[in-house]
């Protein structure tokens, strides 16, 4: 008997389509064998049943391959898994912080004829140290207080507590320091055998990230994005030893360092945290060796695949450059956990910290004026904290992860340059401003167009622009290296500081007091031309400055304002004079072509102001 070909489609996505076909199906192929499809009948059943399942297994055929696409993904476990794979590290939650301020009292002792603070009784909090409310919640500081140190990154304010009669008994100092809501947990892990990609799991709720992992060697396993990184970031202490050439508002190096201890991280859910580490084993590790012309290729089956094989930059040799697994060893895995909305908590709650976390710098320091001083440490939080939250929701990890595959975390616009500029961390030297801008040319140069000129600038001590030091410099080359496109060639230069000084002259309302309103429109000035209001290549508006003192309560008329060059290294100026006069036009002051910054260096005499009659 003769097979009859049968016809059949694949587009019918519902219900009621898989039936009307399966009628005309039987119709068509069964006209003798089945006829009653009415709604009662038995077969009409069976051809119900079948529709009904292939309506059920069509959606999860849709389902499932919605959920490869992180534009329609919606369960949360594929969002993860689709976040990683792009790049994205989802948050599950976020730390409020804040700023905290730690205060000492300290004896005085004469030197000379004169009563200075006796540091010998100055106190260190550790670093990780916690600060708590009075409801419980927690706070910790990264860095260390040392209150026997001042720099431009950490300075430390000194005030006079107490006095008797003419003598200074006692002063009082201030360091502040940002902290986070977190808590500090601590687990260990027992490695035997060294086996591939082995991992642990971190069952715990409101992960915020890993704190640290190390050995019962006393190594430190470096976290990576992806176990294919070798380099990773490293910090060695600013000392003579290690740079000749220290200054003080560079406290450490920036290195980039080959690892083969390093860990990846990635969320499972929202209270399981997998922590994978590599293949190799620590006795057979080959990522210290130096490439070259007769290994290069190693682990390659056959020569002639070198011609048209793709090498990797972070794995050109071949090799098991994926980290090494631990083994024989105990790893304790320090994390913070934290956060959320609860941990946006008001200002001067943060009052309590553990004794445990004080010391002397002299340890042998037992008399009494040293429980006194042990006794008077306090600590508050002026501002309240913010930026707590529950972490991403399911849309911001999606669009998160979508604007992330755009930049790929690289520096692409000029803007891109200067926020890496200035979010590099502190300890590596504080670049206060930062402008970029391709090369001057002039006419016989040909347009680099690759080449741009950072231009940055730094804080001394006091809280003035100074010129960033070589160490500075060579850290944030380090650290942009590692962001920039390949085709971008980075110079960092020095911008240029401009002192200026301001006298105004205004006409004070009858019924005012000369002096207040001479304060009002100084306390404005300085206010208007605070630094963090300032950036490089910014021009002087003469016109707002007469708007600002005008707007003064009591002033009834600004007669004049000049801007002055105020220059000399002898007097703690800029060494570079500025034509004030021939950079006026229209009432504006423009800066030179070179990038520049205007500041006023010392407000509180910088400034001055004088009342004059109608």
């Amino acid at each position: 008997m003769a097979t009859t070909k049968k016809e059949i489609k694949y587009i019918n996505r519902d219900f009621s389509d898989f039936k009307t076909r399966l009628i005309e199906f039987a119709k068509t192929y069964f006209p003798n064998t089945y006829n009653d499809f009415s709604e009662a009948s038995p077969g009409m059943m069976f051809i119900e049943q079948s529709a009904y399942v292939g309506d059920v297994l069509s959606f999860y055929i849709d389902n499932q391959f919605q959920e490869n696409f992180i534009q329609y993904a919606q369960q949360s476990n594929n969002l993860y898994e689709l976040a990683y794979m792009f790049g994205y590290k989802p948050k599950l939650s976020s730390a409020a912080q804040t700023t905290i301020d730690f205060y000492q009292q300290l004896p005085s002792k004469l030197v000379g004829s004169e009563y200075v603070p006796d540091y010998d009784y100055a106190l260190t909090i550790s670093e990780n140290s916690t600060i708590t409310s009075d409801n419980g919640t927690s706070f910790i500081i990264q860095d260390k207080i040392d209150f026997s140190l001042t720099s431009s990154q950490d300075p430390t304010e000194i005030s006079i507590y107490q006095v008797a009669g003419n003598t200074v008994q006692y002063y009082l100092l201030k360091k502040s320091r940002n902290a986070i809501s977190s808590t500090i947990v601590s687990q260990t892990y027992t490695f035997t055998d060294p086996l591939p990609f082995q991992t642990i799991n971190l069952n715990t709720t409101n992960f915020l990230k890993i704190l640290d992992i190390t050995d019962s060697d006393g190594n430190l396993w470096y976290e990576v994005d992806h176990l294919g990184q070798e380099m990773a970031f490293d910090s060695i202490k600013n000392t003579n030893i290690n740079d000749p050439n220290k200054m003080d508002n560079t406290p450490y190096l920036l290195k980039l360092k080959k690892v083969a201890r390093r860990f990846a991280t990635r969320i499972i859910a929202k209270d399981n945290i997998q922590i994978q580490f590599g293949v190799g084993s620590p006795d057979s590790t080959t990522e210290e060796i130096t490439p070259n012309s007769n290994n290069v290729g190693i682990g390659l089956p056959f020569k002639q695949d070198k011609l048209t094989t793709a090498y990797s930059p972070t794995n050109f040799l071949y090799t098991g450059t994926y980290g090494i697994s631990p083994s024989n060893t105990t790893l304790t895995v320090r994390y913070l956990t934290g956060g959320g909305v609860t941990s946006n908590i008001a200002a001067n709650t943060l009052t309590k910290i553990s004794p445990e976390s004080i010391k002397f710098n002299l340890f042998s320091l037992v008399d009494n004026t040293a429980n006194y001083i042990f006794s008077s440490v306090s600590v508050n939080n002026p501002l309240a904290a913010s930026g707590g939250n529950s972490g991403d929701t399911l849309e911001e990890i999606r669009q998160n992860t979508l604007a992330l595959v755009a930049s790929q975390k690289r520096s692409v616009t000029a803007d891109d340059y200067l926020i890496r500029a200035l979010s590099m961390p502190s300890d590596y030297g504080t670049v206060s401003k930062s402008y970029i801008e391709q090369p001057k040319l002039t006419d016989n140069q040909v347009s680099t167009i690759e080449t741009l000129n950072l231009y940055v600038l730094s804080l001394n001590s006091e809280g003035k622009l100074d010129y960033a030091n070589t160490t500075l410099k060579n850290n944030l080359r380090t650290y942009m290296s590692q962001y920039r496109m390949i085709g971008d060639n980075i110079e960092i230069r020095d911008a240029y500081i401009i002192n200026i000084g301001i006298n105004f002259e205004i006409i004070v309302l009858p019924e005012y007091n000369n002096n207040e309103v001479l304060l009002a429109c100084i306390t404005a000035l300085q206010t208007y031309f605070n630094l963090d209001n300032w950036q490089l290549n910014q021009p002087i508006f003469l016109r707002d400055l007469y708007i600002l003192l005008d707007k003064i309560k009591g002033v009834q008329t600004v007669k004049n304002i000049s801007i002055a060059n105020k220059v000399g290294t002898s007097t703690g100026y800029s060494q570079y004079a500025y034509d004030i006069e021939g950079a006026t036009q229209n009432q504006t002051i423009y800066p030179s072509l070179d990038p520049s910054i205007f500041e006023i260096r010392y407000p509180n005499s910088d400034i001055k102001g004088k009342v004059v009659p109608l």
